[in-house]
């Protein structure tokens, strides 16, 4: 890509805020997961006849324990794609073992798997908050799962059960992106791209203050963003992700300037979830108060890439639209480290799929304003005269080179 510039913009689901002073700290300076605004406390139960309802686009909070298991209702239309997420997020400085963690799944009313995903794990023995979804494809074989009706969705606690955990918390959310328009053809997804991340431009980085979660994210674009995070903390941010595109993302730790000796195995970890809260990738580094840094690329976002497999991130990389990335300092870390959040974005966008249905105002989109929490947690933002929510961010970032060619692989895909 030449120019940068580019209009971040906010599209939020009814529940959600669009920007919030953090959280309160923990002891130990660590924030804890900002839920919702407007949340809706729901129970689920033990019993799947018993399983209260989730309605689309709208965000629900519970607890969960170790060793339960929690049913819910959706009920799904015949035309639409469901994505129904949860966020688990432990209070700040609680232990976990190695494999807690949570598993989602989607079954008609009579038992049918729809969709479901491997357990995402703590993997180790300090807690952040995790997330991912169940889907329900329309366009797959499974009759059962193609009807309109109620369905089952279930959230499970996966692990050890000897963490000492009581309730933590969990976000429910049940996102439904349209179908194609009948006799479309689905359309395919780039059989090349980068293989190789291109190198930021030079220029001091823009400051930014992350958020806690997915409810208060901040948003940022293509260039260099600089924060400080604390031990124990995730650092939320959002970038819009346009069909097409590909994001790549670098988390860089300055030295401590503490004389303390320690050594964080995972002391700093990358991870970066899609649209519908589904965890695309999840890298770490350790960390010894040493300069240390850790990144990821994905492939371009498409429609067809949801049928390379439910467990590869490419999958993930399904949607147009915003992707959240978390930056996590391990408790270990004896105090706050600058943190440098390189983001890249490559990659000619390309047209959408032929949606039967506005897709953007189901969530899978890219809205027309937006706020980015800018120095001290203030808005960098050109306000537009009638627009009471957002204001266009005029970003002015510099241009991205691409470096290296281009990998070719074989298509692979089903039709």
């Amino acid at each position: 890509m030449t120019a940068a510039a580019a209009l971040a913009c906010v599209l939020l689901l009814p529940g959600t805020a669009a920007a919030h002073p953090r959280a309160d700290a923990a002891p130990g300076g660590a924030s804890a997961y900002r839920p919702a605004d407007g949340a809706l406390p729901v129970t689920g139960t033990a019993s799947s006849a018993d399983g209260p309802r989730l309605e689309r686009a709208k965000i629900y909070s519970d607890t969960i324990s170790p060793g339960q298991k929690k049913y819910y209702r959706v009920r799904l239309d015949e035309t639409s794609n469901a994505f129904v997420s949860t966020v688990l997020a432990p209070p700040p400085g609680t232990r976990s073992g190695i494999l807690d963690g949570i598993q989602v799944a989607l079954t008609s009313a009579d038992g049918t798997p729809c969709g479901s995903g491997p357990a995402v794990y703590f993997g180790g023995d300090t807690t952040r908050p995790i997330a991912d979804y169940a889907s329900r494809r329309i366009s797959d074989d499974n009759t059962a799962c193609r009807q309109a009706g109620d369905y089952l969705y279930t959230v499970a606690w996966s692990g050890q059960q000897t963490s000492g955990a009581a309730k933590w918390p969990i976000e429910l959310t049940y996102m439904a992106e349209p179908g194609l328009k009948p006799g479309a053809s689905e359309p395919q997804a780039p059989s090349s791209w980068s293989s190789k991340a291109p190198s930021p431009g030079s220029g001091t980085p823009h400051k930014v203050r992350g958020g806690t979660g997915f409810n208060d994210a901040a948003a940022v674009d293509d260039g260099a963003w600089r924060d400080d995070i604390r031990p124990g903390d995730s650092r939320f941010y959002k970038v819009p992700v346009a069909w097409g595109q590909q994001l790549f993302l670098r988390a860089q730790l300055a030295n401590a300037t503490s004389d303390d000796s320690f050594f964080a195995v995972n002391g700093l970890r990358l991870a970066l979830y899609n649209t519908a809260r589904g965890r695309v990738a999840d890298k770490s580094a350790g960390y010894t108060g040493a300069p240390a840094g850790v990144d990821l690329g994905t492939a371009p976002a498409a429609y067809a890439n949801r049928f390379v497999g439910e467990s590869d991130a490419e999958s993930a990389m399904r949607f147009q639209g915003w992707y959240y990335i978390q930056v996590t300092l391990d408790p270990k870390v004896p105090s706050s480290v600058p943190l440098t959040l390189d983001v890249g974005l490559e990659g000619k966008t390309q047209p959408g799929p032929p949606y039967d249905g506005d897709a953007a105002a189901a969530g899978f989109g890219l809205g027309d304003t937006g706020p980015a929490t800018g120095d001290g947690g203030t808005m960098r933002a050109v306000g537009i005269g009638g627009i009471g929510l957002g204001a266009v961010l005029v970003l002015g970032l510099g241009a991205w080179r691409l470096l290296g060619g281009r990998r070719h692989r074989a298509d692979g895909r089903a039709a």
